[in-house]
């Protein structure tokens, strides 16, 4: 039974790792977080009800027609934050005194500011932007939900996502409109575009560059993916709750984290630690998940 389960693990990593036709380096993949989330992931793509392609066509997830309908609504709560952000100066804790979060936009790279984490909207964004986080509320699909800038110049790396049981969406609201500001995901490049919306599937490896002059601002939505079967959907539902508890969104309510039980507690603890680790030591970070992967190898043959 053992070599059983050691057999499957093994062959969800080989699937994870051939996935596509671009490939991350098998160092690189082997230190990603999706090492972990293999076994997970191959379950979402055998029972996923969406099409195994890296871009999926946004209208197969009616519910969210609401956003694209609104988008000038929704752009014009987005810029007034970014005008805030911009004019506010901030105390000595890097808090504005306008009650903006420090990741507030805009900062240096890849800036965002967190709108629905799970089923909870933030205080803060209820407040700077009602009308959007009303939309998101109503759509019980919408797991997370940002804005995201990326500012002229920025870049960001080709990586992949670590989680399958969700897609991600991106609605343009204020975009260069050009195509030297795109994505690229498994090789396929889609330039963002001022009211448009599009979803890909994030386990690809994806990259996105912006070489214009001006930012790109983007409403960010993670969607649960749905799944041919009722109690695979409920297997989704547990897991992405999970992985939601262990991240640390700054502008949420305080003590989300509870609604997730003890396990979610938990898992919220190792994710505080491993971002503390890997922000000050990328050695030992990577030292790390070498060490857990291994430990995680000696249990099974272990069992």
């Amino acid at each position: 039974m053992k070599w059983l389960i050691v057999g499957a693990y093994v062959c969800s990593l080989l699937c994870m790792h051939l996935r596509g036709r671009v490939r991350l380096p098998l160092r690189q993949q082997l230190l990603d977080q999706s090492t972990l989330m293999a076994p997970i992931n191959v379950f979402m793509y055998l029972f996923s009800r969406m099409p195994s392609t890296p871009f999926l066509a946004a209208r197969s997830l009616p519910e969210l027609a609401s956003l694209r309908d609104n988008w000038q609504s929704i752009r014009a709560e987005a810029e007034n934050l970014r005008a805030l952000a911009s004019e506010g100066e901030t105390d000595g804790n890097g808090v504005p005194p306008d009650g903006l979060p420090p990741d507030g936009l805009p900062t240096k790279r890849w800036n965002d500011f967190y709108l629905k984490w799970y089923d909870a909207i933030p205080p803060s964004a209820r407040e700077l932007c009602p009308r959007t986080a009303a939309l998101l509320q109503a759509i019980p699909s919408v797991k997370l939900a940002t804005f995201v800038e990326l500012p002229p110049g920025a870049s960001l790396d080709r990586h992949r996502d670590p989680y399958a049981g969700w897609l991600r969406y991106h609605l343009g609201l204020a975009t260069p409109n050009d195509g030297a500001c795109f994505i690229e995901v498994d090789g396929q490049r889609y330039t963002w575009r001022d009211g448009e919306a599009m979803l890909f599937d994030e386990t690809y490896v994806h990259s996105a560059e912006n070489g214009c002059a001006s930012g790109r601002l983007v409403l960010l939505c993670d969607v649960e993916r749905p799944m041919r079967l009722r109690w695979a959907q409920a297997v989704n539902h547990f897991f992405g709750r999970m992985l939601t508890a262990a991240m640390n969104l700054p502008n949420a309510a305080p003590g989300r984290t509870a609604d997730a039980g003890v396990l979610g507690a938990v898992l919220h603890g190792i994710g505080r630690c491993r971002r503390r680790l890997r922000s000050w030591n990328l050695a030992a970070y990577r030292a790390a998940v070498i060490a857990a992967v291994a430990a995680l190898a000696l249990l099974l043959v272990a069992l």
